[in-house]
């Protein structure tokens, strides 16, 4: 993944479906990766996510880009899987897709710390 083929790759409808693996292969790795890590919640309150996710450029079944996510604090069991670090990775991929921030920044900012990636790429709003 490049800032060159973006047009090609995260930034075309459809890429990430394409590329994601299928939920036969990341349950049984989420169920090991949650015991590697002694997580003791409910596996279907908890996320199978990307450090960097796939839709900028993450790869999609490396063990070092991929954790069993805790759900959020006041998290209710009747949501599913909702998790606030998915509205800053879709706030990043249109920054990146607009030619607004270049992927090696929203990458690094992503993997260093969600919670402050928009504002460390210049994008506090995300926009």
């Amino acid at each position: 993944m490049t800032q060159s083929n973006l047009a090609n790759t995260i930034c075309k409808s459809g890429y990430t479906k394409s590329i994601r693996p299928s939920e036969a292969i990341t349950d049984a790795e989420k169920k090991a990766n949650a015991q590697s890590y002694s997580y003791t919640g409910d596996p279907r309150q908890a996320e199978y996510d990307h450090l960097i996710s796939l839709e900028l450029g993450g790869d999609p079944n490396d063990a070092r880009n991929l954790w069993v996510e805790p759900p959020s604090p006041g998290h209710q069991s009747k949501d599913g899987v909702n998790n606030p670090k998915d509205q800053v990775e879709n706030s990043l991929h249109a920054l990146v897709c607009s030619g607004k921030v270049p992927l090696a920044q929203a990458q690094s900012a992503i993997a260093t710390d969600w919670t402050a990636a928009l504002a460390t790429v210049g994008h506090p709003t995300g926009k």
